[in-house]
């Protein structure tokens, strides 16, 4: 059970997570479909004080979020002083509404996840239009989609190696673009990694032109689109390097209430799926009379007595 007051907080997270299914029902005035229940729910945590989930509220709106944070008080919202979030302009433009003073972070969870999908998009493409088929397991490049995604700086110098060698020997059209791909998310995830090291500005600002650089002159689509948010989210993305604040209680939250709900096994309504009270303790005196004995004549079967012979002698047994 939450709190229906919770204590102040210097670090808000929130974060959307889905529950169970949308309801909606049919307008008789607007002639159209309108949802009474949404699937989404938008949840508030506490990133440093150790309250974990402050409340969660249904829809995933501007509304549903300056909601529940003007129903505080002015002075629990101004002892805020950072919110983190992904990168979705629906807690965006709630925060700059109701919390203008807050310092606005950007979980670098959501960038990296960003660079992974580009990579992988490029190599699903180029194998679709050079090779006329999906990925399969006789291909170098499918062999090679999990270490692609997987950080530079986590594997050991023979690996990466063996990675580079391998795209270089592949057909330059499917190679290249994969390689260039690859080398555009580890200049990004370079770049994150300056977090909570107190990078000086100067290379903080390197190594953000060498990833557009990296990426505006290449002929990939999926470069040019990692390379738009990143540029549209600078200022969020660079108080994360500047602060190490990320998301991650916000996320863990929402594991938490994923994994109950599978753990339910369709429980949907407290109300009418909660457990039953136990059962009063019983009013009248215990039964504690001698039970029956088994070996008496009365409770021996039929076919056990001397007079009516054993199915095991009946012929054929």
């Amino acid at each position: 059970m939450l709190p229906t007051e919770p204590q102040p907080v210097t670090v808000l997270g929130i974060d959307e997570v889905r529950r169970g299914k949308p309801h909606w029902t049919w307008d008789e005035q607007a002639g159209s479909w309108t949802t009474t229940t949404d699937r989404w729910h938008v949840g508030f945590c506490d990133l440093t004080g150790g309250q974990g989930l402050l409340a969660q509220v249904e829809g995933r709106t501007t509304a549903a979020v300056t909601g529940w944070l003007l129903q505080r008080t002015p002075a629990w919202r101004e002892q805020i002083q950072a919110v983190a979030i992904d990168m979705c302009t629906v807690f965006k433009a709630a925060i700059r509404q109701v919390l203008p003073h807050a310092l606005l972070v950007v979980d670098h969870f959501h960038v990296v996840q960003l660079a992974n999908r580009a990579v992988t998009e490029v190599r699903r493409r180029v194998t679709l239009t050079q090779r006329g088929r999906r990925g399969r397991g006789s291909d170098p490049e499918w062999r090679l989609r999990n270490r692609l995604t997987c950080s530079a700086a986590r594997m050991s110098g023979q690996h990466v190696d063996r990675l580079a060698v391998t795209l270089q020997a592949l057909p330059a059209a499917i190679g290249a673009p994969i390689l260039a791909a690859w080398n555009a998310k580890e200049d990004l995830l370079d770049l994150l990694a300056l977090a909570r090291t107190r990078p000086d500005r100067e290379h903080v600002h390197r190594l953000l032109h060498r990833v557009y650089t990296r990426c505006a002159p290449s002929d990939l689509p999926e470069l040019h689109r990692l390379a738009t948010p990143i540029e549209t989210w600078w200022p969020q993305i660079h108080a994360f390097l500047t602060t190490g604040i990320t998301n991650a209680g916000s996320e863990g939250t929402n594991r938490v209430i994923k994994t109950v709900a599978r753990d339910a096994y369709g429980f949907r309504t407290p109300k009418i799926s909660a457990y039953a009270p136990a059962p009063p303790p019983p009013t009248t005196t215990a039964d504690t009379s001698t039970p029956p004995n088994f070996e008496d004549p009365r409770w021996i079967p039929a076919w056990r007595t001397a007079t009516s012979p054993s199915p095991r002698d009946e012929p054929g047994e």
